[in-house]
C-alpha cells in the first residue's frame, strides 16, 4: 500500500530532493538555506524522515523543528515562508498525484503557520492599565 493519499517513502524522497534543489537555487531562500545547512545529504535524509513522520506517521523523525528554525530567526520573515510554500506547491503539483499534492500542501501550510506563530507572534508586554477603584474600602486589607 502506498500510504496516505498515494504518498510513499520513495515519492517523498524524490519530492524532497527536487524541492530543496529549487530552494537552494532560489534568490530569496537559497542564501539562507545554503548558509544554514552544512551537510545537504544528511539534511535531506532528515527532511525525508520528517515528511514520512508527518504524512505516513512512520515515527522516523526525531528532531525538533522549532529550535532549528529559531537559530535563524533573525533572517526569517513571513514573506520567506510564503515563498517556501509557493515553491512547495509548485513542486508537489508537478511530482505528486493531485490528492497527494493537496494533502502535502495543506500540511505544509499548517506547519508554516505554527512555526510563524512561534517565531513572530508576541503578546504586548506592556502592563494593562486598569482604572483605580471607585472606593478604597473594597480593597482594604483584613489582616490584624
Amino acid at each position: 500500500m502506498d500510504g496516505v493519499s498515494g504518498i510513499d517513502e520513495a515519492g517523498l524522497e524524490r519530492l524532497i530532493e527536487a524541492f530543496y534543489e529549487r530552494v537552494r537555487a532560489d534568490a530569496a531562500l537559497g542564501p539562507i538555506f545554503n548558509d544554514a545547512i552544512g551537510d545537504w545529504p544528511e539534511h535531506l535524509n532528515k527532511l525525508a524522515a520528517f515528511w514520512s513522520s508527518v504524512m505516513l506517521t512512520s515515527g522516523r523523525y526525531k528532531g525538533q523543528p522549532l529550535p532549528a528554525h529559531r537559530k535563524h530567526q533573525h533572517r526569517l520573515t513571513p514573506a520567506l515562508f510564503e515563498r517556501w510554500l509557493a515553491i512547495w506547491a509548485e513542486t508537489t503539483d508537478e511530482l505528486m498525484a493531485p490528492d497527494a499534492a493537496v494533502a502535502l500542501q495543506a500540511k505544509a501550510a499548517r506547519i508554516a503557520e505554527s512555526l510563524q506563530l512561534a517565531l513572530f507572534f508576541r503578546l504586548d508586554s506592556r502592563p494593562i492599565s486598569r482604572p483605580a477603584p471607585a472606593t478604597d474600602h473594597l480593597h482594604r486589607s483584613v489582616l490584624p
